[in-house]
């Protein structure tokens, strides 16, 4: 059974919206691009290809599909054997009900009920099916209980607006910290497993 697993990028408010640049994902006017840009380095570049050469395959939203699309096959298998490599070669499945038809090889539209399709590819044997970014497509899952593994860089950034991972009326769930490290540039990189259902008590 494949383990599906979510690595996004949060700030401390936790918005997760257009984190590479300025016109990566502008809805509802969001002028705050790019936010990740600062901090990127060494260190960060590593923990993302280490979670990468975990992966078996690929599951995006059409929008993080469009922006991966755009770029990855580009990049040769030479300049980045580790992230190219795997986007480039792996299986990739997009939730979309408006797309129809990618272009990029490997890759399979699921059209129809997207909860049903995940439940199917997680019966699969295999290695982790990695979700990336595609904030739509987590909370829809997360409301479903089926993401098995978070993995969160948060940076130390507050936007004050812009699409969240957690929005309000999320499903409340506790969470198990696995991991945690921490780089100078102040960017943390946090493990979650879900815990069940919160519980509560009052001092």
């Amino acid at each position: 059974m494949a383990k599906l697993t979510l690595t996004t990028m949060l700030s401390l408010d936790g918005v997760m919206q257009a984190p590479g640049g300025p016109q990566e994902d502008p809805r509802d006017g969001f002028d705050l691009g790019g936010w990740v840009v600062p901090y990127a380095d060494q260190g960060m570049g590593d923990h993302i290809s280490t979670w990468f050469e975990r992966a078996g395959a690929f599951l995006l939203g059409r929008r993080t599909y469009e922006i991966f699309a755009a770029y990855w096959p580009q990049v040769g298998d030479e300049e980045d054997p580790v992230i190219a490599r795997r986007l480039n070669n792996l299986p990739k499945y997009v939730a979309s009900t408006t797309l129809e038809h990618a272009d990029w090889q490997h890759t399979t539209v699921l059209g129809g009920d997207v909860i049903d399709a995940v439940r199917e590819l997680k019966q699969q044997p295999g290695d982790e099916l990695q979700i990336h970014g595609s904030g739509v497509l987590a909370q829809s899952l997360m409301a479903h209980d089926l993401i098995d593994e978070y993995r969160l860089l948060v940076y130390p950034v507050v936007l004050g607006k812009g699409h969240r991972l957690f929005p309000e009326g999320a499903v409340p769930t506790a969470l198990r910290l696995q991991a945690t490290d921490a780089l100078p540039s102040g960017v943390t990189m946090q493990t979650y497993t879900p815990a069940g259902r919160p519980t509560f008590g009052s001092f």
